[in-house]
């Protein structure tokens, strides 16, 4: 039996474990950074399948190592992580979340698990491959700075250093039994704007008693729009937008100040320090030009995301090889950010999709929504793909 039958078979043979597992965490989701339970879990699974987790690395991530012939011939490393998001689920599913408020709407859960299963072939296959795999199970992903950037502070990628890392997510748009990939820049990175517009309220039928900031404030929203307009280039994909504008006053009361919430995206890390710059003296200026004044505090985020294009070529390859070529398909450019991005400025990366789709079974929620779920074929797929992309790195 070749190696990869040999990975077929086990992940086939271990399917419904890692379901078990998929919906123990589902169950029993844990916000970013606050994944101490689920961490004791995972160290425990590992425990149990032989191998020594460090953990603590970050406070709620860990890692471990499974090393195979000649382990410091070549390390690689394989990521997942492991935090939910603030949402009360709307899913009527015997693993439905006991934590209210709290659900596995990103496939955090389903990364964890594939990532355990791929450990427990692996592990069964430790002496059929050269090198080591690096598991990486890390918090925080939803929530800045990013579990990645903590990780990696940490010394995640030392003490044995990968040469390359993979990732893997899942995907509501692509049917369960597709994976995707892209080289290159593939996703953007986000930051927070939070803008605070201070003026002098009144009553609104004596506006010339007033500074209004509830003006000011859309002269500032529409002005914006020019940093992105007339200072990006057109070929550097670039997203400004503001979903949060609290003026708390009346019909006829104008308040003090107004508050607004936003988020800026680009591809390019210097026009995104430009941006910033140019975004935060305008707001200021124009709120300044118009009697009042602006507070600008700006969360900064995740950087963009790029896959290394030789290493994504390989494990794409290794994907065709495993799925069959009619089963892995191109991504386009993703304005979404995702702190795999901090992994892909250390080291050659590749941060890939699986499949999650199947219309039907009526699983095609996307990703936070209070009907998010996978369809668990997917887990199959998605540890055995680990993997044999791991496998065929070392072995290559």
């Amino acid at each position: 039996m070749s190696l990869k039958d040999k990975i077929k078979e086990l992940a086939k043979s271990n399917a419904s474990d890692i379901i078990k597992v998929r919906r123990h965490i589902h169950a029993n989701p844990e916000l970013s950074y606050e994944e101490y339970n689920t961490a004791k879990f995972v160290a425990t699974q590992l425990k149990e399948m032989g191998i020594t987790p460090k953990e603590g690395v970050a406070k709620t991530g860990l890692s471990a190592v499974i090393e195979g012939k000649n382990p410091d011939k070549k390390v690689i490393a394989l990521r997942a992580d492991m935090d939910a998001l603030p949402i009360i689920e709307a899913n009527d599913v015997e693993y439905k979340s006991k934590n209210e408020g709290v659900m596995h709407a990103c496939g955090h859960d389903a990364h964890t698990a594939s990532l355990l299963g791929a450990a427990r072939i692996l592990q069964s296959l430790k002496d059929e491959f050269e090198g080591s795999v690096k598991l990486i199970f890390q918090p925080g992903e939803e929530r800045n700075p990013g579990g990645a950037s903590l990780m990696i502070k940490d010394g995640v990628l030392k003490n044995p250093s990968p040469v390359n890392i993979h990732g893997q997510h899942v995907m509501p748009l692509i049917p369960v039994g597709k994976v995707g990939f892209r080289e290159g820049m593939y996703m953007a990175s986000c930051d927070e704007i939070y803008l605070k517009i201070k003026g002098k309220g009144g009553h609104g039928a004596v506006p010339e008693l007033a500074v209004d900031p509830v003006l000011i404030t859309s002269h500032i929203i529409v002005a914006l729009q020019q940093v992105i307009s007339r200072n990006a280039s057109p070929k550097t994909p670039t997203v400004l937008s503001f979903g949060r504008v609290i003026a708390d006053g009346a019909t006829n009361i104008i308040p003090n100040e107004v508050n607004v919430a936003g988020t800026f995206r680009a591809m390019n890390e210097e026009w995104r320090a430009d941006a910033l710059q140019r975004i935060t003296k305008m707001a200021e200026g124009i709120a300044e030009s118009m009697g009042g004044s602006c507070e600008v505090n700006i969360s900064h985020g995740y950087p963009y995301l790029e896959n290394d294009p030789d290493l994504t070529r390989v494990s794409r390859k290794a994907a065709e090889d495993y799925l069959g070529k009619e089963n892995v398909v191109d991504l386009d450019l993703w304005m979404g950010a995702e702190d795999f991005a901090y992994y892909t400025h250390e080291v050659p990366a590749c941060f890939y999709r699986l499949g999650t789709r199947n219309e039907a079974k009526g699983i095609t929620s996307y990703v936070h929504t209070p009907t998010f779920n996978i369809d668990e074929d997917a887990l199959e797929i998605g540890a055995g793909l680990m993997a044999w992309i791991a496998i065929s790195e070392l072995n290559n």
